[in-house]
């Protein structure tokens, strides 16, 4: 989750893991950390019924965290210029480790992955590196006993460049997912998470300037003008558009990949309407359907409360997987929004993954309109209170075998 806030962005300047993914590219980034001998069975997810289980058939709940910065640092110089060098991927995937993660979102840049529009775009990389680099984090997490989450996070319509998130999928995400899904068909320890935040208004929606309507219809088939300017950053024009790209062709084009695992499938109103998501859930040519409905939970959000838990979200975990792909919040007067909402998912075995583990330069709890951030300026110490709430919790259960 990142957006255009008057000035500023609300991602931090850089993470670890962005040096180390240079530091990777750099030597070749095509070796990860091995699982060692008599260590647990290779990680395998599937999905069975309403819920998400193993390669033995055991529930899985995945608990993690999304690891921001694998959307931008291919392209913007302040994204990596942080002086973290002293860390690799490896290193990364063990921090995230100690939290007792069992599973990390990993966002993706569509035009850096297909190399298009000019990326990447920093220091003579190409888009073989960014892959490479990419292969080789989601390697180490596994090593480290977490799934990995591949999220198509940053894109762009045309000849625009994936500089931030768009309202729904575009010309080039149909390419994007056949790629990545070739790439990682093999690794049944993957999900794919088609597109971040669908956006549009729906009915009973308040205005949203940064969006132009999107019906249910629209989300999973396409075809209707969305906005080719990256959300946040000024009204959404009539004349700066292109004819969205459904859902259910991402889904078919993982499918014609090869690829059989997991697909995750946030709703409208940046994925926190899940209300008519049971009534459009696209199609799936595996039996049983390997799909789950993607869930975005931010304090102050249309579905942030008991009530709405209660029903819509409910509702749809009876009949799907539920994972919360993103969650947080805001400002400090409401200093037990992340507990609430674990100690709700728990009870009622939805999946969720807090945003981010990063860190923005700041050590206090942020003001509202701001995206949460789990680490302090030393990328160890969780901040408070979104990262003390989400170790706490997170810690409160086994480490996952790696």
């Amino acid at each position: 989750m990142a957006r255009w806030r008057g000035k500023r962005w609300t991602f931090g300047p850089g993470t670890r893991l962005v040096v180390a993914l240079l530091a990777a590219l750099g030597a070749g980034a095509g070796s990860a950390s091995a699982v060692p001998a008599g260590a647990a069975p290779p990680l395998s997810i599937a999905v069975q019924g309403s819920t998400l289980v193993d390669g033995s058939h055991q529930v899985v709940q995945l608990r993690g965290v999304d690891e921001e910065s694998t959307e931008y640092w291919c392209q913007f110089t302040y994204s990596w210029a942080s002086g973290y060098s002293a860390y690799n991927l490896a290193d990364e995937a063990q921090e995230i480790a100690t939290w007792h993660a069992n599973a990390v979102r990993v966002p993706l840049n569509e035009d850096c992955w297909l190399g298009i529009n000019g990326e990447p775009s920093l220091k003579g990389d190409t888009a073989a590196g960014y892959r490479a680099a990419i292969e080789a984090f989601v390697k180490d997490l596994n090593a480290q006993g977490m799934y990995a989450i591949l999220d198509l996070h940053w894109s762009g319509d045309g000849t625009a460049k994936a500089d931030g998130q768009r309202q729904m999928p575009d010309d080039h995400s149909v390419a994007f997912w056949k790629s990545v899904a070739a790439a990682f068909k093999t690794n049944p320890a993957v999900l794919f998470d088609v597109f971040n935040e669908p956006t549009g208004l729906t009915a009973g929606q308040t205005t949203d300037d940064m969006a132009l309507p999107v019906s249910w219809s629209c989300w999973r088939k396409g075809g209707c003008p969305v906005s080719n300017s990256p959300l946040g950053q000024g009204l959404a024009s009539s004349t700066n558009t292109y004819a969205a790209v459904g859902v259910q062709a991402l889904v078919n084009a993982i499918r014609a990949a090869g690829a059989d695992q997991p697909i995750m499938i946030g709703g409208l109103n940046s994925a926190n309407d899940l209300t008519s998501w049971l009534a459009n859930e696209p199609k799936d040519t595996l039996s049983p359907p390997q799909l789950v409905a993607s869930y975005h939970n931010y304090e102050g959000s249309t579905c942030a409360s008991a009530s709405c838990w209660n029903t819509t979200i409910s509702s749809v975990a009876a009949e799907v997987p539920v994972v919360t792909g993103e969650f947080g919040q805001f400002s400090c007067p409401n200093p037990g929004f992340d507990t609430t909402w674990m100690d709700w998912a728990d009870a009622h075995g939805v999946s969720y993954l807090a945003w981010s583990f990063a860190n923005t330069g700041t050590l206090t709890c942020k003001s509202s309109g701001y995206a949460p951030y789990l680490l302090q300026s030393n990328l160890t110490t969780p901040e408070a209170t979104n990262g003390t709430q989400v170790y706490n919790h997170l810690t409160s259960f086994p480490a996952p075998p790696g």
